[in-house]
This record gives structure tokens, C-alpha cells and sequence, in this order.
């Protein structure tokens, strides 16, 4: 309960930097920088709910962000939907399309699901790049439109926008929370450590599987729609594989199968490349090296390697007392053996 208790207060405490990041930092670059990182934030956490506690890796996920992107603004700008309306409209399309999709790649496993879901990806991405009609292509896919108001509530402005993704991640984080610590979560969690014990024990391995898949599939579109609202433009790169490698780079630096790591491997990740933009195609000369570094000595990331260090300062100091009161008795047993042979001696 302790340590629930202080996850809470670190995650409150990490909720009221954000909400007063704006009003320290007015540099409008640095605002951009990090409604652009809420928003892969979130498209990271999708991911590690599939991967890091169901334990598939899915490659497939860029191409679902992207499917929620261009979705809203084909819906707003060709389709003329009301913004609010398209949005949840895309995120239920992208939602199904992927809930189909699972339909057939759960059925294999291992390495070959992998293979799977990146070939899906690269479909997806060929799909955006060659559509021109609908898509534009190369051309990209411009004029969407910024959030609607809401009420009084206006979007349209790069603070207001910064706190609407801010909204959006911190809900994506809490329903995280909820999951993990309930029973699906341990459902999913008994699944990653071995499938055919969690069959034994009466799991419906293939129903939780893709309930799993389906939500992950839901919280990347809803980064994707956030991200076409923001930027205003679209691409076919956002589908390419580089972007989703991205995101498992983003997922594996902070901790797969950690709260934090999504928040941590991003914001570091982000940092650093801005850091070095100065260096332009050298960069990857000092980034790449590190992150080898960093992969090879913190193997489960940052968080997951701050989470195992605590559990074994908590083994060792649990350890303590009781290797105190064994060696206790170990001499109190001794002293008698010895006074006993005294006596047998005199």
C-alpha cells in the first residue's frame, strides 16, 4: 500500500508540473515540443499494453495511428463531419479495422505475429502513399481543422491545444492505472509470463488477447486524431516503419511493461534528439551509442530498472531482520552446546 501511495503522489506531482509547464515556459517551441511528445505519449501507451503486459509485439501500430489521423481529415475536410463527431468517428473506424486485423494475426504467435503486424503496417502505409484521390499521396493531406469549441471551452489557441492533449494523456494514463492493478490486468500479465499455464488455469487466452489488441489499437488512433488536429497536416511518413520503431524506441529506453516508461523513454528520447539537431546527420553518431548503452545496461529501461532496484533494496532490508534472528538463535544454540560439554567435562 506504501508503494501505491507514493506512485500516486509522483504521478499527482508529475500532473501539476505539466499543468503549470505553460506558464513558466512561454516559448511557443518548447509548448510545441511537448504537446508533440503527450501526443506520442500516448500512441506509446496503446503499444506497451499490447507488448509489455500481454507480451506480443505488434509492428503494426504506426499504420493504425496514421488510419486515425487521415480518418479525421477525411472526415472533416471531405466529408465536411462536425469536428467532435469525426473525431470519434475515426477512433471507432480505426477501432474495428483493428479489431479485424487481430481477428487474424492473433492467431499466430511469437516472431511470426510480429512479422505479421509490420507486413499490416507497410500494407497501410503503401495504402496512404498511392491513394492519391482519396489521401493526396505525396502531395500530403492538408487543411484540417483545429479542435472545436466546446461551450465556452476554445481549442484554438497552441496553449489551449496543449492542455486539451494533456487532458486526453492523463485519462489514457488513469484507465492504464485502473487496468493493470484489476483483474484484467493480472489476466493479461498471467498470459505475457506463459500462455499455455494461463489455458490451465481456465483463461480465455484468445478472447483477452484481443480485447487487449483492440484497446491498444483504440489508444494509438486517439493519438493519431490528436496529432491531425495539432499539426494540420498529414503525410504518408506517419505510417512508415521508421515511426514505429519510434515508438518501440520510445517504449524500450523508458520500460516496457512500467507505468512510467512510456512518459520517461518519450521525454528523454525527445530531449535528447532536440539537443542535438545541431550536430544534423552526425547526431546519430553520439544518439545511436548511447542508446546501446543504455539498452545494454538497463536491459528492462529506466523505469523498469529504477522499480527492480527498489525491489531489491526492499528484499534485502525485509532480509536483514531475519538473517539477524537466525544467527541470533544460531549462537544462543551454540552457547547451550558448548555450557553442556563444559558440564560433561567437569
Amino acid at each position: 500500500m506504501a508503494i501505491l501511495e507514493k506512485r500516486r503522489l509522483w504521478l499527482a506531482a508529475l500532473i501539476v508540473a505539466a499543468i503549470l509547464f505553460p506558464l513558466f515556459v512561454t516559448n511557443s517551441y518548447y509548448l510545441h515540443m511537448m504537446t508533440i511528445s503527450f501526443i506520442w505519449m500516448i500512441a506509446v501507451y496503446g503499444l506497451n499494453l499490447f507488448a509489455g503486459y500481454t507480451g506480443y509485439l505488434s509492428l503494426a501500430h504506426a499504420g493504425f495511428f496514421a488510419i486515425g489521423a487521415y480518418a479525421l481529415g477525411i472526415l472533416t475536410v471531405k466529408a465536411g463531419v462536425p469536428f467532435w463527431l469525426a473525431f470519434v468517428l475515426a477512433c471507432l473506424f480505426t477501432t474495428l479495422l483493428g479489431a479485424v486485423i487481430g481477428l487474424v494475426a492473433l492467431r499466430t504467435k511469437e516472431h511470426f505475429f510480429a512479422i505479421y503486424t509490420l507486413c499490416v503496417g507497410y500494407i497501410i502505409y503503401l495504402i496512404i502513399d498511392k491513394w492519391d484521390s482519396l489521401t493526396g499521396g505525396v502531395r500530403g493531406f492538408i487543411g484540417i481543422p483545429a479542435p472545436a469549441d466546446i461551450g465556452p471551452l476554445s481549442f484554438q489557441t497552441p496553449v489551449a491545444q496543449y492542455y486539451l492533449v494533456l487532458c486526453f494523456l492523463v485519462a489514457v494514463i488513469f484507465t492504464m492505472y485502473r487496468l493493470v492493478y484489476s483483474l484484467t490486468g493480472r489476466t493479461y500479465i498471467a498470459i505475457r509470463n506463459s500462455e499455455e499455464l494461463a489455458l490451465t488455469l481456465g483463461i480465455s487466452t484468445m478472447k483477452n488477447k484481443l480485447a487487449s489488441f483492440v484497446l491498444s489499437v483504440f489508444f494509438t488512433s486517439l493519438a493519431g486524431a490528436l496529432y491531425a488536429s495539432f499539426i494540420r497536416f498529414l503525410g504518408p511518413d506517419i505510417a512508415y516503419v521508421s515511426v514505429m520503431f519510434d515508438f518501440l524506441t520510445y517504449l524500450l529506453v523508458g520500460g516496457i511493461g512500467t507505468l512510467a516508461g512510456p512518459v520517461v523513454g518519450t521525454l528523454l528520447i525527445t530531449f535528447l534528439s532536440q539537443q542535438l539537431q545541431f550536430l544534423q546527420d552526425y547526431r546519430m553518431l553520439i544518439f545511436g551509442p548511447v542508446l546501446t548503452l543504455l539498452i545494454i545496461f538497463y536491459p528492462h529501461g529506466i523505469a523498469g530498472g529504477v522499480i527492480r532496484l527498489k525491489a531489491k533494496r526492499e528484499e534485502a532490508r525485509r532480509l536483514d531482520p531475519e538473517a539477524n534472528r537466525v544467527a541470533a538463535e544460531l549462537a544462543v544454540s551454540s552457547q547451550g552446546r558448548g555450557e553442556r560439554h563444559a558440564e560433561e567435562g567437569s
